[in-house]
Formats: structure tokens, C-alpha cells, sequence
């Protein structure tokens, strides 16, 4: 009985390869994005880490469509191969990809503030950023007017609430929001002074270190609430800092307009009312 030998195709070598590197850009994409929060090492070296990591994920998807086109061609096999780098590589760069769209239709501002003529000052922020990081003096108005084109809705929080009920409302907020509190100086109104709160927050996915500081200045018919959000590096925020100072400000609002709950009085254990033959005591009781 004569053997019949089945001849295996052989599989594409550029699939092959499309999958090797989709794979090493993701685990470098995963290393890079962890010592980037934890800030094990400069911010920018572990950047340019990133930035390289997918790069090789925009030539895992070129490897893919070149295995298909040899696939479609020689008849071998490796389809598999090729779909797994084009997946790895589509999911990589689609973030990155969505983030371009929207820095070529914001401004390159990186400093966004709710007063450009007089903007929170970063005074104990400014002690701790790096050399390296973007200068702590506002831009200036070319930023502004920047700002104004695109952010028309950026403006002070002027509300009926008094300073010290505002700089709280300000500090609940910056708490539910766990960012870092650097300095808080309450408003005063005997020797006036302005309140005054820095903090750091941290971008969600890349925990970017991005500085906060919220004035609260007394008006005639309340406080005035000015905002000023920046990143420490890059000269694109892609939006991030405006949407953050409009989500305080609307934070805020919401917790000065919500009523406060009325604390619940303590409970006192009632007291049964003593049974006649109780009250009348084995010494005194009556026999008839």
C-alpha cells in the first residue's frame, strides 16, 4: 500500500515577522506607559520609548498588508499570523491616532487659565517642577487669544457663595479628585487675602503631572473663582487642561448649590415607664 505524502505550505515569513513585532511593540507599549506613571525615569527618554514602541506597531501593520498581498499571491499560508500583527498594531496606534485628529484641530497651547490678564500663580508649584518642564510664567496673550478662539467657554466662576464657602467647595472637589495638594491658604477677610490652592493631577491613562492652582477673591456679591490648569511638558495639551478647568468649575457650582444635609440628632435609648409594682418598692407595697 503506497503512502500518500501531504505537503504542507509553507507559511509567509512576513506574517510571521508582522506577529513577532506587534507583539514586541506591545510589551514595550506596556513597559513604557508603567515606568512613565511610576516615573522611574525621565519623562523624556521614557517618551521616546513609547513614541518607538509604536512606531514598530505602524510597521507590524505594513508587514501584515505585505504578508496578505504574498499570501493572495503565492497561494502559502499565514493568514493568522498576519491578522494577529494587523489587530496588535490597529489597537496601538488607534489612541495615538484619535489623539492626532485632535491636536491638529486645537491650538498648541499648553496653559490654560479662566483670568489670562492677572492667572494664578504657581508659587510652590513652581519650587518643585523639573528644570526641564515648561515655564511656570503664563504665556502671555497670544495664548490667550488662542484660548478665546477655542475655549470661548473658559471664564472666572463668579457665585453668591463667601470666599470661605467657596475655597471649601474648591478643596471637596480637588479631594474627591485625589489630586495632590501642594499649598492651600484659606481666604481672609480682616487683613484681605485671597485664597489660594495648588495642586498636582495626573492625566488617566499616562499619569502625566499636569499643575493646577485655583484663586477665590471676594466680590461685592460673593467670591470670584479663577482656574489655571498647565502641563509640565509637551507644547499640546490636546485639550486636557480646558476640560478640566470647565469640569471644576462645574464641579464647584454643583457642590455650592447642592443643600447641605441636616446633621440627624443623636438618639436617646427610651426609657419604659416603671410598672406600678416597680415604682412602689418591696418596702412600701400594700396588703389587703
Amino acid at each position: 500500500m503506497a503512502r500518500r505524502r501531504i505537503s504542507e505550505q509553507p507559511t509567509s515569513r512576513l506574517a510571521i515577522w508582522s506577529r513577532r513585532v506587534a507583539l514586541f511593540s506591545l510589551a514595550a507599549t506596556l513597559i513604557a506607559v508603567i515606568v512613565v506613571r511610576s516615573g522611574a525615569l525621565e519623562i523624556v527618554p521614557a517618551l521616546s520609548t513609547l513614541a518607538g514602541a509604536l512606531a514598530l506597531a505602524i510597521v507590524a501593520i505594513l508587514l501584515a498588508f505585505g504578508a496578505a498581498v504574498s499570501i493572495w499571491k503565492d497561494g502559502v499560508s499565514g493568514i493568522g499570523e498576519a491578522v494577529t500583527g494587523l489587530l496588535i498594531g490597529l489597537a496601538l496606534i488607534a489612541y495615538p491616532g484619535y489623539l492626532g485628529v485632535k491636536a491638529y484641530r486645537l491650538p498648541a497651547i499648553y496653559d490654560i487659565t479662566t483670568d489670562p490678564i492677572d492667572p494664578p500663580k504657581f508659587e510652590a508649584i513652581a519650587r518643585l517642577r523639573p528644570r526641564d518642564a515648561n515655564p511656570v510664567a503664563y504665556a502671555g496673550l497670544y495664548t490667550a487669544e488662542q484660548q478665546r478662539v477655542a475655549y470661548s467657554d473658559i471664564e472666572p466662576d463668579l457665585t453668591t457663595a463667601s470666599p470661605q464657602e467657596a475655597y471649601n467647595a474648591v478643596l471637596k472637589v480637588i479631594a474627591k479628585r485625589k489630586w495632590h495638594v501642594v499649598d492651600a491658604r484659606p481666604p481672609q477677610a480682616i487683613a484681605p487675602r485671597d485664597g489660594l490652592i495648588e495642586a498636582i493631577a495626573r492625566t488617566p491613562i499616562l499619569g502625566f503631572r499636569d499643575d493646577v492652582a485655583v484663586r477665590v477673591r471676594a466680590t461685592q456679591e460673593g467670591s470670584r473663582i479663577d482656574v489655571r490648569s498647565a502641563s509640565r511638558y509637551g507644547r499640546h495639551d490636546l485639550g486636557t487642561n480646558a476640560a478640566r478647568v470647565r469640569s471644576l468649575i462645574d464641579e464647584v457650582d454643583e457642590v455650592l448649590t447642592t443643600p447641605a444635609k441636616p446633621e440627624k440628632p443623636d438618639k436617646q435609648p427610651q426609657q419604659s415607664a416603671p410598672k406600678p409594682s416597680q415604682a412602689a418598692g418591696k418596702g412600701n407595697s400594700v396588703k389587703r
